[in-house]
């Protein structure tokens, strides 16, 4: 079902097909299969609105503790480390995103991100390519990608 997901993303032949197609995707990620882990991601997403970085984290680790496999719980725990400008910590949680499902287009636009925001504009590029890659249809990332090959790759004469 997820390679059919991925697929049917990458071959989405407009943007709301994709918005529909990605929206699936955050779905299969996020089920954890536990209420318990489900109780304390929403209450994680409750105290993350809040700007309750702590105490988020304190919930998405235990959510963790509860479904460690979960790709979804590890990308919203890199989101809430970048926050708090934890980058080597959200980096590793999206590595560890990346390295179960390099499809994680999501992840790989957030790594695009911080490598950005720390000065690494050629591993930006390169983790932005990669999410277009996934689904064609980021829009913004299109122009992240354009911005950035021309500081890395200069103009084609």
């Amino acid at each position: 079902q997820l390679d059919a997901l991925f697929e049917a993303l990458r071959l989405a032949p407009d943007e709301t097909s994709a918005k529909i197609l990605g929206n699936r995707l955050d779905t299969f990620f996020s089920q954890t299969g536990s209420p318990s882990a489900d109780l304390l991601t929403a209450r994680a997403a409750i105290a993350e609105e809040a700007k309750e970085y702590d105490i988020a984290l304190e919930l998405l680790d235990a959510a963790l503790v509860i479904a460690p496999d979960n790709l979804g719980l590890l990308s919203r725990r890199a989101a809430v480390k970048y926050a708090q400008d934890d980058f080597g910590g959200a980096l590793a949680d999206l590595g560890e995103v990346l390295t179960r499902e390099p499809r994680h287009y999501t992840a790989l636009v957030a790594l695009a991100v911080i490598m950005r925001e720390l000065g690494d504009d050629k591993n930006a590029l390169a983790a932005a390519r990669k999410a277009l890659a996934v689904n064609p249809r980021l829009d913004d990332v299109k122009d992240i990608v354009d911005q950035l090959t021309l500081e890395v790759e200069g103009r084609e004469i």
